[in-house]
């Protein structure tokens, strides 16, 4: 929806991103609030009847799309046959490891934080808190990256991104207090840049036609491993403590380095290239 109609792919993707993740980051604050003055099935009981109540709200209003003879984005870059399975192979392998990564990343950061910071996180609202601003940097990135997407080559930008997490992982795993929540704020901006780069990455080698089915796939791949990283959370907790949880997605990040080589430079239409439908 958002894709087909944007003029400015990049900006469209990243203020849509920021909107999310600012999602998130409130999560964090409100269910601590939640948690400390209304229990935790508060926490459970209220976001739940808001996200119906906003449902409802949505299928009430919404129109239905007639879409035929409408003149909708095409793909907005060219690249060869053969290299279509370059984009592939890097997009699927970056969403495994940054989809498990971030979805990690989210459910571990409160008790990471109360872990290392115990001075600093008495009570859950404090916590909430502190993890609410560490995920508001990340979602602010977003917009920046988007616009990079819009003024630059996709791989130029996918590159520098997917050398930020793996290191900082590995270096975050022995931090503790301030310099570890320096560090996580640098790898949530990574998470959520990526995550910026992904949408991007479908929406400029897709067609109108196959869009809706590439976007499927993207998000079908990425919760199924952001599920599969519950389980992984727990037992690398388990079996080595934080560290060794920090470590092993640092290791997993590599991957994201690896798709970003991997994926095809581009050819043909600029990225600054107003789409079809600015002309209309």
């Amino acid at each position: 929806m958002l894709v087909s109609y944007a003029d400015q792919l990049g900006r469209t993707v990243g203020i849509n991103g920021v909107w999310g993740n600012l999602g998130v980051a409130c999560s964090a604050l409100v269910t601590g609030l939640l948690c400390q003055y209304a229990g935790w099935r508060a926490a459970f009981i209220l976001p739940g009847l808001v996200t119906v109540a906003i449902g409802l709200w949505f299928t009430a209003r919404v129109q239905h799309e007639v879409r035929t003879g409408h003149k909708h984005a095409g793909a907005t870059v060219r690249i060869s046959k053969g290299a279509m399975g370059r984009v592939l192979l890097a997009l699927v392998i970056t969403i495994l490891a940054t989809s498990t990564t971030f979805n990690a990343i989210t459910v571990a950061l409160p008790k990471l934080f109360a872990e290392r910071m115990d001075s600093l996180t008495a009570s859950p609202m404090i916590v909430g808190l502190i993890v609410s601003a560490v995920y508001l940097f990340g979602a602010l990135a977003q917009y920046t990256i988007g616009g990079l997407v819009d003024r630059h080559s996709l791989k130029s930008v996918f590159l520098p991104v997917s050398a930020l997490l793996a290191p900082l992982l590995w270096f975050g795993a022995s931090l503790s207090g301030l310099p570890l929540v320096l560090v996580v704020i640098g790898i949530v901006i990574g998470i959520f840049g990526q995550a910026t780069i992904n949408d991007a990455m479908v929406g400029k080698y897709t067609s109108e036609e196959w869009r809706a089915r590439a976007y499927a796939v993207r998000y079908f791949v990425g919760f199924t491993a952001a599920g599969a990283s519950v389980g992984l959370v727990a037992w690398l907790h388990q079996q080595g403590g934080f560290t060794l949880m920090l470590q092993t997605l640092g290791a997993l990040c590599l991957l994201v380095i690896a798709g970003a080589l991997f994926s095809p430079a581009e050819e043909g239409v600029p990225e600054n290239t107003p789409s079809p439908r600015a002309a209309v």
